[in-house]
């Protein structure tokens, strides 16, 4: 009887020890898994990402332009801007990218016409997927600066657009629009557009706040690429 219990005893044992090896393995192949799969993107790795840079940078540059060449409202206007920055630093973190990371809005790196695109679904700069072609979303070529441009002309050529992040009823900041301008905001990707007031001023041609860009976005992205943007008012 004693031989039998000894003998069950230590069997138990090794059964134990194997079990803890493999909840040990697995523990450790689940603990691999899940730090690659919170490794944050870079903008260069997903167009979420390079939206909400693209916000931060825009942002930022507002900030600093305002410090270089203050004014009466200089301090408002950067107090509500550092807001708007820390919100879109969380946004980056809740979405998995670099938290903080900020790039400059570019003419220079999008397509120069993307009315021109004609095939949507061809376009290699198309982040979402293939889309009927947009004739009648043509433009002339010239492209006046600002405020001089005439009513119903094409204007930011090449420019992408991206949210300021604030908040508010639908309305847009612009550097290159005086507050009171309506501009007509078209995503050629979704064909959805919004006609907006320029409330504020801005670091890019056009950034859309919250509410305006809900208006045209693509769910889960924060960059239109093909966009056209014209002056109406």
């Amino acid at each position: 009887m004693s031989r039998r219990r000894t003998l069950g005893t230590k069997k138990k044992i090794a059964l134990l020890v194997s079990a803890a090896t493999v909840a040990g393995g697995g523990a450790f192949v689940m603990a691999s898994t899940s730090n690659a799969a919170q490794t944050p993107k870079s903008a260069s790795e997903s167009t979420v990402c390079l939206g909400l840079a693209t916000a931060l940078g825009n942002n930022q540059k507002f900030i600093a332009d305002q410090r270089a060449n203050p004014d009466a409202q200089s301090e408002a206007r950067i107090a509500n801007r550092e807001a708007v920055v820390a919100e879109i630093k969380r946004k980056q973190e809740a979405s998995g990218c670099v938290a903080g990371e900020s790039a400059q809005d570019s003419q220079a790196t999008q397509p120069s016409q993307p009315a021109q695109g004609g095939q949507g679904g061809q376009d290699g700069q198309q982040a979402g997927g293939a889309q009927p072609s947009q004739p009648a979303q043509s433009a002339p070529a010239e492209n006046p600066g600002g405020a001089a441009a005439a009513s119903g002309q094409q204007v930011c050529n090449g420019s992408t657009v991206t949210l300021s992040g604030e908040g508010g009823a639908p309305a847009a900041s612009s550097n290159q629009f005086p507050a009171g301008t309506k501009l007509k905001v078209t995503n050629l990707d979704n064909n959805k557009s919004t006609t907006v007031e320029v409330t504020s001023v801005s670091g890019s041609c056009v950034l859309l706040n919250n509410a305006a860009f809900e208006q045209v976005r693509e769910p889960g992205k924060f960059l239109i690429r093909r966009a056209v943007i014209e002056k109406v008012g």
